[in-house]
């Protein structure tokens, strides 16, 4: 019973992962948005700020407006030994690359994004 529940969590965490994956690739705050917790830490650039789902969604409206998204990948993805599940991401939009950091909390049998973090490279 135990390998089938990790490997359900493992599933879980992997669809989130692909999900925001497809979000950022078409630079929707509104698809991405769906994966939000209901408070979400936002750092562009060293600015963090803790935004309800709604201003996150609103916030990373106005990052893909002023960055149109060329590509976008997963770099890496993991755990830490206290359970702290991420994605780093390399967003590439014509003018700028960005490094971005999501953590992923799992709640309730969902995994939701917690916070993000874009950095320009």
């Amino acid at each position: 019973m135990a390998l089938l529940s990790s490997t359900s969590i493992v599933f879980a965490q992997d669809e989130v992962v692909d999900n925001i994956k497809t979000a950022m690739k078409s630079g929707s705050s509104k698809e991405l948005s769906k994966y939000f917790s209901q408070n979400v830490d936002v750092t562009i650039d060293g600015d963090i700020q803790p935004f309800s789902k709604t201003q996150a969604e609103y916030e990373l409206r106005d990052f893909f407006k002023n960055h149109v998204p060329d590509k976008f990948t997963i770099i890496h993805q993991g755990a830490s030994k206290g359970g702290l599940h991420f994605a780093i991401g390399q967003y590439v939009s014509k003018a700028s690359t960005f490094r971005i950091f999501f953590r992923i909390k799992g709640t309730e049998g969902k995994y939701l994004i917690h916070e993000i973090t874009i950095d320009q490279e």
